[in-house]
């Protein structure tokens, strides 16, 4: 774990390029129109929301911005049922009760000068024995992102698997950088954060959460990008081989899969491929092809899907009609991205990687 005196002073960067080349520096490669959008979300200390497929690099922009910053990272993983005793704090009852076992003695001798219990009431309950302050707060991740005396990049992950009254929660912290907790007041952030929120999809987000966030849509990079991260991360692979795995991988990114392959799987693949020694010989990966599916490809039917489809095969028939077809299983499902944009909240447009597969945008709503 990285300490904070290890940890390198906080930095701003003067425009995108300086930004991108601090990414870069931690391994993650931004296109131009990516870095733009996170540097803007920097200086205008705006959340950034970033939408798009499982595996595309959302979470690790936000450790990569971490460590480029010189921030501290406070991760908030959400789940179905997270709570606000998760999520922002609960009281440490414990703690608490150790405090009135201590304060029991004393309280007895002063309680001992009223005789009468109406009065005995009226005492204790003008007292302020300390028991709702911060000292026994069990500080959660948007807490700890509040309180922190030193800057952070707040990650709220996955914020399309809880509900919405978890999102209620967020608006606070997201528009003015606070938490309220009623039995001791409001806190500020003691540094703004930098907040990074990621969404697979899976559920349309409220207005109200969207609202007080830039927006952009994060799709598979084009086949160029892919090849210099493979090779970033995975620098022991060789070009050609990461090539061929990308250019596998895109092939099967076409195919009605229930997942696609996410770039940390192609990165598996690529190592999986160099330690097989794939280029003996003829320089391909075919001879391995079945087994780069087990590093690519993570259920069975699309594994049977992919090996049908790539031996040119035609889809076996079902046996009896409205029966689902042997290996079948339902695609992915149609993303929020791929809708068409609501024209009054997107600010940009870009042109997206992958063979048109990504639709970038930006949006800032107010």
């Amino acid at each position: 774990m990285t300490s904070f005196a290890d940890r390198a002073e906080p930095t701003s960067f003067a425009d995108s390029a300086e930004l991108k080349a601090a990414l870069r520096r931690h391994d993650y490669i931004a296109d131009d129109e990516f870095a733009v959008v996170v540097h803007l979300a920097t200086v205008l200390d705006r959340p950034l929301l970033l939408e798009g497929p499982a595996g595309v690099g959302k979470t690790e922009l936000a450790k990569a911005l971490a460590a480029a910053g010189g921030r501290k990272l406070v991760r908030l993983q959400c789940y179905e049922g997270l709570d606000d005793s998760r999520a922002l704090y609960e009281w440490d009852y414990a703690k608490q009760l150790l405090h009135v076992q201590m304060l029991r003695d004393r309280i007895g001798d002063r309680l001992a000068a009223y005789p009468d219990i109406a009065d005995a009431s009226r005492f204790l309950a003008e007292q302020d024995f300390g028991l709702y302050s911060e000292s026994f707060l069990a500080v959660r991740p948007l807490l700890e992102a509040v309180l922190s005396p030193e800057p952070v990049v707040l990650l709220v992950d996955e914020v399309d698997r809880t509900e919405e009254s978890m999102e209620a929660l967020l608006l606070e912290i997201l528009a003015e950088r606070q938490i309220t907790i009623p039995e001791v007041g409001t806190f500020t952030a003691r540094s703004a954060p930098w907040v990074i929120l990621t969404s697979n999809d899976t559920r349309e987000l409220s207005a109200a959460l969207k609202r007080r966030c830039l927006h952009y849509h994060v799709g598979y990079p084009t086949p160029e990008r892919e090849r210099e991260i493979v090779t970033a991360r995975a620098p022991e692979v060789p070009p050609a081989t990461a090539a061929e795995v990308v250019e596998f991988a895109r092939t099967l990114r076409e195919l009605p899969l229930r997942k696609s392959p996410s770039i940390s799987e192609v990165i598996d693949a690529a190592r999986a491929a160099t330690v097989l020694n794939a280029h003996a010989g003829d320089g391909s990966i075919r001879d391995v092809r079945d087994v780069l599916l087990a590093a690519l490809l993570k259920y069975t039917g699309d594994v049977t899907l992919a090996r049908t489809r790539l031996d040119g095969a035609p889809d076996p028939a079902p046996a009896v009609a409205g029966e689902p077809v042997a290996g079948d299983h339902p695609t992915e499902r149609a993303t929020v991205a791929a809708r068409p944009a609501n024209t009054t909240t997107a600010v940009f447009r870009g042109r997206g990687g992958g063979g048109g597969r990504d639709t970038a945008r930006v949006g800032a709503r107010r």
